[in-house]
Order: structure tokens, then sequence, then C-alpha cells
């Protein structure tokens, strides 16, 4: 059989048996489903099938019946000979990658507001919150026990429906947890591919990055709409106190116009890094602006009722 004519029954047939196959037959049968971009499990006992159990994604041995040389070459030892085990092991290790991939997402998302107040120091010069002694006590101490925690998680109700990972694409840390930054900012790289399949040219990826820097910077501005109304009283509702304050209507006015007007302006908006902005962009931080709104009214609806109690001690400026 030549190599395309075994490659077209592989492709054109699901079910196939091939009888009275040589060690290094097993070999090429194994290459084959792997260049059409399949997940291969080869299961063997004697040193004829070692070949194909190590090429193989997954070489599942026989632990009574199999060879030295099987058990050394394969990933998977059965102990008790039986193929309906594989199922439990294939379980078992799939529940491993998770729990691994949960307690590393747990550890890199817990550093983010450990290093943020450190580069606000040396950017802003601001107090640090946490010392280096504070660190050690949250990354071996209160962050320690949650991360080893993930290992004891029982497997999720899907875990056998999915179907066999990327090996090459899908790693304990992948692009989605380190981001895509180096490839990003790197003019030699024609393109870069995103998680949908989308490939960026340079010029294309900056305009992209500029994009949301300018829907951030409206983000901000729109959340800061509510700061300065919440700010307008310490105690009393804004709906008693009005908005007849001229000034802070300018204010509102000239910080919105200060966030909508450069980004059309040529090369001002080079200079800042920002592009003109649609409408839209304007509408996903509005909830935000809403949510300081409220939570101040609140605040404010509480201290007055309580002048003496918890929240005002606390939160009252």
């Amino acid at each position: 059989m030549t190599q395309k004519h075994l490659m077209e029954i592989l492709t054109h047939m699901d079910e196939i048996v091939f009888a009275r196959t040589s060690p290094q037959q097993k070999l090429i049968i194994v290459e084959a489903y792997q260049r059409l971009g399949k997940v291969v499990a080869v299961t063997g006992d004697g040193v004829n099938d070692s070949p194909a159990l190590k090429k193989a994604d997954i070489g599942i041995a026989m632990g009574i019946a199999g060879s030295d040389v099987s058990h050394q070459v394969a990933d998977m030892i059965l102990l008790d000979d039986n193929f309906a085990s594989i199922v439990t092991g294939v379980e078992e290790g799939r529940l491993i990658f998770d729990n691994l991939k949960k307690s590393i997402v747990y550890v890199l998302t817990s550093n983010i507001p450990e290093l943020v107040p450190f580069i606000l120091h040396i950017i802003l010069a601001i107090p640090l919150p946490l010392g280096p002694l504070h660190m050690l006590y949250i990354d071996l101490g209160t962050d320690l026990v949650p991360a080893v925690s993930f290992a004891y998680e029982k497997p999720e109700t899907d875990i056998m429906k999915l179907p066999p990972r990327n090996t090459s694409t899908d790693k304990l840390v992948n692009k989605s947890l380190i981001g895509l930054r180096v490839n990003w900012d790197d003019q030699t790289k024609v393109d870069t591919t995103d998680s949908y399949g989308q490939e960026w040219p340079y010029h294309y990826r900056k305009i992209l990055e500029y994009h949301c820097h300018s829907a951030f910077f409206i983000s901000i501005v729109v959340a800061q709409w509510g700061n300065l109304i919440v700010c307008k009283t310490r105690r009393n509702s804004i709906f008693r106190q009005g908005m007849k304050n001229k000034a802070v209507i300018v204010g509102l006015i000239s910080e919105t116009l200060l966030a909508a007007v450069p980004p059309f302006i040529p090369k001002l908006n080079l200079m800042l890094r920002l592009y003109p902005s649609k409408a839209v962009w304007w509408l996903p931080a509005v909830p935000f602006c809403l949510l300081i709104f409220v939570y101040d009214e609140c605040r404010k609806y509480v201290i007055r009722r309580r002048p003496q109690g918890w929240l005002a001690k606390i939160t009252y400026w």
C-alpha cells in the first residue's frame, strides 16, 4: 500500500482493521493518523510494539503480560491488563491536568493585585500598601492552601465528553494565560494569529491596540462622570443638593470633550495613541458609572441614618 493510498483510506474510512502488521507498519499507521491531526492511542505488550507505543500521543502497555521494554516507553501501564481501565486512566489524567491548570490560573491571577501596588509605587511614588513580608505571607500563607486545594477537586461532569486536547497548543501555561505581547510588538513578525484564527499584521495590530487605548480611555472618563457627581456632596443626596453648580456642569462637559475631540485631530491622536471613537464605545462603561452613583447614594443614606455607625467611621470623608 502506497503512502497516498493509506492516507486516502484513513481519511474516508471510520472503522479500519489492519491485520498481520509488522512493527514498522504499526509506526507508519500511527504517523499517518498524526499527520491528519488525530490524537493516537496505542496499546501493546511486546517489544515489537515499542516503536508505535513511543510515537503515539499516549502509549498504553499491559502491566502483567507486557515486556519491560513496553513498560519503559509507555505513558500508561494497565496493572490489571483490563482495557476498561484505559477510560479510568484517561479520566484521571484529564482530572490532574485540569486541576493543575486551575491552580496555575489561581496563582497567576492572585499575583496581579500584589504587583500593581509596586508598579504604582514606582510610577506614581505612592506609599506601598504591601511590604515584602506581606507578599511572602500571601504567597506562602493565604494563597498556599487554596492553590493546593485544587488537587482535591472532583472531575467536572463533562470531563470525558470533551475531545482530546491539542498537545501543541493546550499546555499548562499557554497564550491565554501569558498573552501575546512579545509577538504583538515584534515588527519582524509578519502576522500574529489570535484565538479566533484571525491574522494581524503589525500595522493593523497597532491600529487595534490604539483603538483599545481609546475605548479604555473613554471608559475611565465615563466612570469619572459618576465620580464627579457623587463627590458633589459628602452626606446629602444629589437629588436634594441638585445640579445647580454650573462649574460642575462645565467640568462634565469639558472632560467629555477632552475625551471625544482629540482622537479626531490629526497628529494629536497619533501622539496620544488614540483613534476616533464610536458612539457604542461610550456605552459599556455606563453601568459602572451608574453603579458608582447608586453605591454612593446608598452609602450616604446609611450615614445620614446612622451618623455614628461603622460605615460613617470607615467611609465618611
